[in-house]
């Protein structure tokens, strides 16, 4: 869970245990990808620092508790099923998901990422977009079509998608280009050349479960 209903002993001992905790670079990163990709960063009513939520489908069950076992040192309750219900009142499971704890460094991602109640690309984020971080926002909201791949981005405006490409072409050497769904929103992607350099840079870090999401199909 993100947040503790606790006594004023556990609080006073549990201060010392929560100051010693500390993320590691593969934690920022995966938080990083996981920002630009399906996470959530939350201040609760009353708080003072932010929790990271993690959700994806059933189908991405190994995917979530990867990033379980990355973040699980600041975790408290292990992934949770989230289930919905049909219009005919059947309940069904949908998703699987965990909380982190709230942290003064979760709090500083929250700052960069929100503006307004609205995600954002962070205007610094070169320095914190490498392979890591890449792989994962690919295996949040990456997919593959007609061996090009592209990436949902609609959370974002326009202006921070050019910011993105930009990112992408000077730390990675890669060409993106996008496009607006709709109304959805913008989504970027890759033609079938970039792709495929794309998919050699990020490929070591894809969990196999994921694979399809980088599996170029030849003639």
């Amino acid at each position: 869970m993100g947040s503790l209903k606790t006594n004023k002993y556990w609080q006073k001992n549990w201060i010392p245990i929560k100051n010693s905790l500390y993320l590691t670079d593969e934690q920022k990163f995966l938080i990083i990808g996981s920002m630009l990709g399906d996470g959530t960063l939350r201040v609760g009513e009353g708080a003072v620092n932010a929790n990271l939520k993690i959700e994806h489908g059933l189908a991405q069950q190994d995917y979530v508790w990867w990033k379980y076992n990355i973040l699980k040192p600041l975790v408290f309750t292990g992934p949770k099923i989230s289930y919905r219900y049909k219009e005919n009142g059947d309940k069904y499971a949908k998703s699987l998901w965990f909380r982190t704890i709230r942290h003064p460094e979760i709090t500083n991602f929250h700052n960069r990422f929100y503006e307004n109640g609205r995600k954002i690309v962070p205007k610094n984020i070169a320095q914190d977009l490498n392979d890591l971080a890449l792989a994962i926002w690919v295996m949040d909201d990456g997919s593959l079509n007609s061996n090009r791949l592209d990436i949902s981005t609609y959370s974002f405006s326009e202006s921070e998608i050019n910011l993105l490409q930009k990112v992408i072409k000077k730390n990675f050497g890669l060409t993106a280009n996008y496009y607006k769904d709709r109304d959805k929103g913008y989504r970027v992607y890759f033609g079938v050349g970039e792709t495929k350099n794309l998919i050699k840079i990020i490929k070591p870090l894809i969990l196999s479960s994921l694979n399809y999401k980088i599996s170029i199909k030849t003639p």
